[in-house]
């Protein structure tokens, strides 16, 4: 079925006067036409994501609802409890997206527990696990801008979804036919059980337990710890404010981002990672009273910081705060003789080194796990079934993703703020700034410059030119990388590391991807990864030198060689 064949069929269909309308508004625009009717909507592993609007490669209520018919029917071919929980953030559509997903389980007998109000991500992995369900959702585009929406899906523990069951999900929806009349309305399916409303208990059951992750709460009291703080107009409003006002956390809110607002107005691209997101909590925190400055994403899984420097502010990256939460912890944790026999840490491949420098010496296993913090919460998983999770320290990537506890598995921003506050606090008690202790690791570790570059790539070929990319890189091994000897190639597609010196070969004891990394002895790293849905190659590079003005002069070399 081509473009045009797609759109007659949904032209013909028996649709609601606005679709129609918006189809029409669209008929004469040939490119349009391909955009929204050349493909279906992919469902992968992390549920499916892409611009709302009328069509087949566009999220609507038609293909949310084929994607939740599909989930159900997986999760009525499995022997899991026939429950499922669904939470949904503050972008346009999310509620009535989630609505459409319960009342797609209800039609099959699946009880559906729906939160009451918007929730972060982390606290739809916890109603999962809470309410012994066989799999959750929810509707989000995390940091996306305003036009986008999602659907991730979770499993039973929690963990967003593994290739085994979406591959089931992802034929059971081929199968689907579109525009299948629901069954009963949703209100319908309320008055009769099958779907119910997750209350303020479970609310409250999150709060205790993450602020029982917090490892010395009582000092942020003490420090009268000052903070603004935005949400970027999403999910983590109330509960990031509610855990930190219990610790006594003095907040100043950003008032033009506090409210939920799916057009995102003051930040076009509501993303942490970004300094531009924080550019409004820089304009609060020139005139209020801040030690920190804390920004949770739409769906509050993911955090930024940035903290008061030379009359202005720097942010921090996600490595940068990752490595200084997981040494605080540790630090913390051994003071009060608290660090388990055979304790883990995990990062993601691409997350930066200098964290395994960290776990090292506090006598920590670090464990490094493919991209996806799927694979971080993997790990809890199997110490959870060796009866051994209290193992688990800390987690995280460095997207800005962090989670200490085993409670969800997922990132959760809102732990992330407490032990921020916490860190920030105890710095703040010794006289010290998170700039401070920043450079103490550095000094003491040796600086680990990392930089993200996103290569995009253009034409009617672009996904080929990408793989193309990989295969010159495979085929074409450099002998250096800016002046650092490459000295053994990891390729996580054929599971192997090669020694370029000796030539000998390691097992790589991960699941197989298109990942590449070039090692570079002592001077860092290189990984290129291809997106599998986008037509662009990221390259994470690592520098490490002795000091900051040689890491930043490696850094340099060997970006402007790999942009060649």
């Amino acid at each position: 079925m081509n473009f045009m064949d797609r759109f007659d069929f949904w032209c013909n269909a028996n649709l609601p006067e606005d679709v129609r309308m918006e189809l029409d508004s669209v008929k004469n625009d040939t490119e349009e036409l391909k955009s929204r009717f050349g493909s279906e909507l992919e469902f992968g592993t992390a549920g499916m994501r892409g611009i709302m609007g009328a069509g087949s490669n566009r999220l609507n209520r038609y293909t949310v609802r084929r994607a939740a018919q599909g989930m159900a029917a997986w999760l009525s071919g499995t022997d899991l409890p026939k429950k499922a929980a669904i939470g949904y953030d503050s972008r346009h559509n999310s509620e009535a997206f989630a609505k459409v997903c319960a009342v797609a389980f209800a039609e099959v007998g699946i009880h559906t527990y729906l939160y009451d109000r918007l929730a972060p991500t982390p606290m739809l992995s916890f109603a999962v696990r809470q309410l012994g369900c066989g799999c959750g959702i929810v509707i989000s585009a995390s940091h996306n801008a305003g036009a986008y929406n999602g659907v991730k899906c979770y499993g039973p523990d929690g963990c967003q979804m593994t290739d085994e069951p979406a591959a089931i999900v992802t034929k059971e929806i081929q199968s689907i036919p579109y525009f299948v009349p629901e069954k009963k309305s949703f209100e319908q399916f309320m008055d009769e059980g099958f779907i119910s409303y997750i209350g303020q208990d479970l609310w409250e059951k999150y709060y205790e337990t993450i602020l029982g992750e917090a490892v010395n709460p009582e000092i942020i009291r003490s420090a009268g710890l000052d903070i603004v703080y935005t949400p970027l107009c999403g999910t983590g409003n109330e509960p990031v404010r509610e855990v930190l006002g219990r610790l006594g956390v003095n907040i100043t809110v950003v008032s033009c981002q506090e409210k939920p607002d799916g057009d995102f107005k003051t930040c076009e691209y509501p993303n942490p990672e970004t300094d531009a997101a924080l550019a409004e909590s820089y304009k609060v925190a020139n005139s209020a009273p801040c030690d920190v400055i804390l920004g949770t994403d739409p769906d509050a899984d993911r955090i930024a910081i940035a903290v008061p420097y030379n009359g202005g502010f720097k942010k921090l990256s996600g490595n940068e705060l990752g490595c200084l939460l997981m040494d605080y912890v540790l630090g913390a944790r051994k003071n009060k003789n608290d660090i388990p026999e055979d304790a883990i840490v995990v990062r993601s491949i691409v997350s930066s080194p200098l964290a395994d420098r960290v776990a090292e010496s506090y006598g920590v296993t670090m464990n490094a796990v493919l991209t996806g913090f799927k694979y971080i919460g993997g790990e809890i998983l199997k110490l959870e079934e060796a009866g051994e999770e209290n193992k688990f320290i800390f987690g995280f990537e460095e997207s800005c993703g962090y989670l200490k506890g085993t409670y969800a598995r997922d990132k959760d921003a809102v732990v992330a703020s407490i032990l921020v506050c916490e860190m920030a606090a105890s710095l703040k008690k010794q006289g010290k700034t998170i700039l401070d202790a920043l450079d103490e690791l550095y000094e003491k570790y040796g600086h680990y410059l990392a930089y993200v570059q996103s290569i995009e790539l253009t034409g009617a070929d672009a996904m080929e030119k990408a793989a193309a990319m990989m295969t010159n890189l495979r085929e074409a091994v450099p002998e250096a990388i800016g002046g650092a000897k490459v000295t053994a190639v990891r390729d996580y597609r054929t599971g192997v590391e090669r020694n370029i010196t000796t030539g000998n070969e390691t097992p790589i004891l991960l699941p197989r991807s298109n990942v590449l990394e070039f090692l570079l002895g002592e001077s860092g790293s290189v990984i290129a990864r291809p997106s599998g849905t986008e037509p662009k190659v990221k390259f994470y590079y690592t520098a490490v030198a002795a000091d900051r003005d040689s890491a930043e002069a490696l850094l340099k070399k060997m970006i402007d060689q790999m942009s060649v």
